[in-house]
């Protein structure tokens, strides 16, 4: 059976698709419960949003692996495959189209990552379910006891439904590359908003106003991570278009500081992967300039987090932040020199992912966790060994 004779939309497994995701969130969800039972509700929410980060967290990088194990189309429709709920109900179609082209994106081992990946995205969004219905429901027991509007709980579940849609147009478009880069960068976005919650809880929790931090030192904070999402999107694109091993060297990039390079074809955003919008393949110097321009991005954005951690460094309760920067940036620098000096490992493509989702969590953190100082003293002049 061929990808193209496969209705692109099925829903008659949904339902069972669905029972899937509340049985693998039900196991978390008992531990949070048995953990956490006889904690305040304040208490009880903080952990059922860490909980939704941390696989939030995987999830990404799990859909990092499902990306770079060529498993994106492993069924090639949506929500089942081939109609059923997992790929043992369709392991005639799978043998069928794994004989029909062995090396093609549809083979037994692609199929069940495919679906892993989303039992998992679904188990996820019924944790993001709960999580609202909990905040909304603290809400109206108690209300001012919150210490953030359960709106940011809701904004979050929306945008995982969203998220659900990128998902489904990843599978039927064929992996088109804008739509799979913003299917990232949605992740992403699950990722601070679920931060932003958790950093609340956390500030409620220790009976503390969030410390005060210079406007200046704010302002780059949010520098820091505009850049770091720019990076992102570049970074996601370098990997919607199997461009990481158009350069094989370092510093150098085909041993020059500027190798041939066609920018008006790698960057044409609306085009199917690996053609140019005119419909020819995409020309081996549109890979690199996909690839060159993301590590050039990344000498700035590496300066710009030097620059931030040397900064939060002065402040001592700002120290910790400083520490997760540098070694986080020393992770990515890392992981994406492996990428490309040892032919695009997947360990390292996959922790490469996973450093750059840790900076935005550490970010989010740093930039919610603190409020603007406002005072008539000059920078030189303003204590910040003592953020109050």
């Amino acid at each position: 059976m061929s990808m193209d004779s496969v209705a692109l939309y099925n829903l008659s497994p949904a339902l069972r698709l669905m029972l899937m995701g509340l049985v693998l969130a039900l196991g978390p969800l008992a531990w949070l419960w048995l953990r956490q039972r006889q904690h305040q509700e304040v208490r009880r929410l903080q952990g059922l949003t860490l909980l939704t980060l941390f696989l939030t967290f995987d999830l990404i990088l799990f859909g990092a692996f499902t990306r770079l194990t060529d498993s994106g189309l492993g069924c090639p429709d949506w929500p089942g495959c081939y109609g059923n709920a997992s790929p043992v109900g369709a392991q005639a179609e799978i043998r069928q189209a794994e004989q029909a082209l062995p090396s093609g994106p549809v083979t037994q081992t692609k199929a069940w990552i495919e679906m892993i990946h989303r039992y998992l995205a679904t188990a996820v969004g019924v944790l993001i379910l709960v999580l609202t219905a909990a905040t909304w429901r603290a809400r109206r027991l108690a209300p001012g006891s919150l210490p953030i509007s359960p709106w940011w709980a809701t904004a979050t579940l929306v945008w995982v439904c969203i998220q659900g849609a990128f998902g489904a147009l990843t599978v039927t478009m064929k992996l088109f590359p804008a739509i799979v880069t913003l299917h990232l960068l949605g992740g992403i976005l699950l990722l601070v908003l679920l931060a932003v919650q958790a950093q609340r809880y956390a500030q409620a929790l220790q009976a503390r106003a969030a410390p005060r931090m210079p406007a200046a030192l704010r302002h780059l904070l949010w520098l820091g991570l505009t850049l770091l999402t720019i990076q992102l999107a570049l970074g996601g694109w370098v990997s919607t278009n199997y461009a990481v091993l158009a350069c094989s060297d370092f510093p150098t990039c085909q041993g020059s500081w500027w190798p041939e390079m066609d920018l008006r074809h790698g960057f044409a955003l609306w085009r199917d992967l690996g053609m140019a919008h005119t419909g020819d393949a995409l020309p081996f110097a549109a890979l690199t300039a996909i690839h060159y321009v993301h590590r050039l991005s990344a000498y700035v954005v590496f300066i710009a987090l030097g620059w931030l951690a040397w900064r939060l460094w002065a402040a001592r309760d700002t120290r910790p932040t400083a520490r997760w920067i540098v070694a986080l940036a020393l992770w990515q620098f890392l992981s994406g020199l492996s990428n490309v000096v040892l032919d695009w490992p997947l360990v390292a493509a996959v922790a490469h992912t996973g450093g750059a989702a840790g900076l935005v969590i550490v970010l989010t953190g740093a930039i919610f966790g603190t409020r603007t100082a406002y005072d008539t003293v000059s920078a030189s002049k303003f204590n910040i060994s003592r953020l109050t």
